[in-house]
């Protein structure tokens, strides 16, 4: 990006246990016409130094308290997994406090609020079985079970994090959202399966679709390609709608 303003601003909000870096790829492959911003929680890469926050409306006021500056522009947010909650929860504190609505939300592998169900928790497990569900999530890399002094470190930033999404609820008598949103799922993510993601269509009052593709959770691990096209595609649909209601 130089100098100018941008087409539309994406903040990009990781995973639990995660952080920016497995998103750094990500500003490339989309338009350049955008500014993309890699967003940390507490606790995590750029703000490992901070006490990590394991409430997920507190952390999603601390995230519209970080980004409000940049609400200078239309703007979207994409979450993957405790991501696309945090997102969520942001777009309705946005609402409540009468700020600037994204243009467009994009969950990821994350079952909408009504299909949550029963609450399990991962937090809470002992040691060796926490490492095995991460492993089968295939999120995080392998040289972390392999160190005890780097497994030591994340284990418990893990646990805060899992405590977070198992932990939150939704508001009471929350309605729809009022932006355009689209839900993201892998096809054999048994943790957020799509039939759980088209749960979100309930949420938005703009629902652009259920997009799934191939893997399980972290579907877009090996080649983020064919996400980052639908995310171009659906928030440019949503720009553009954004765009067409100003005009009238």
């Amino acid at each position: 990006m130089d100098g100018t303003r941008p087409e539309l601003r994406l903040f990009v909000l990781h995973h639990a246990g995660g952080s920016h870096v497995p998103y750094r790829r990500w500003p490339a492959g989309l338009p350049d016409t955008w500014d993309v911003r890699l967003l940390d929680a507490p606790g995590h890469g750029h703000l490992l130094d901070l006490p990590q926050i394991s409430d997920a409306g507190r952390l999603a006021d601390f995230l519209i308290d970080a980004v409000k500056p940049e609400l200078t522009c239309p703007y979207a947010l994409f979450g993957h997994s405790m991501g696309a909650l945090v997102s969520y929860e942001m777009t309705r504190r946005l609402v409540g406090r009468g700020l600037p609505l994204p243009v467009w939300v994009g969950v990821s592998a994350r079952p909408a609020p009504q299909s949550a169900g029963p609450v399990s928790a991962y937090h809470e497990l002992p040691e060796a079985e926490l490492r095995s569900r991460l492993q089968a999530l295939d999120g995080t890399p392998e040289g972390v079970f392999d160190d005890p002094e780097l497994w030591a470190l994340l284990e418990p930033v893990i646990r805060a994090d899992l405590r977070l999404v198992e932990s939150w609820r939704p508001g009471p008598d929350t309605g729809p959202l009022p932006v355009a949103l689209s839900a993201f799922a892998g096809r054999e993510d048994h943790s957020a399966s799509p039939a759980r993601m088209a749960g979100w269509e309930e949420h938005a009052e703009h629902f652009l679709g259920l997009r799934v593709f191939d893997g399980g959770h972290f579907y877009f691990q090996d080649d983020p390609g064919p996400l980052l096209r639908q995310i171009a595609r659906d928030a440019a649909t949503a720009l553009d709608a954004a765009g067409a209601a100003r005009s009238f």
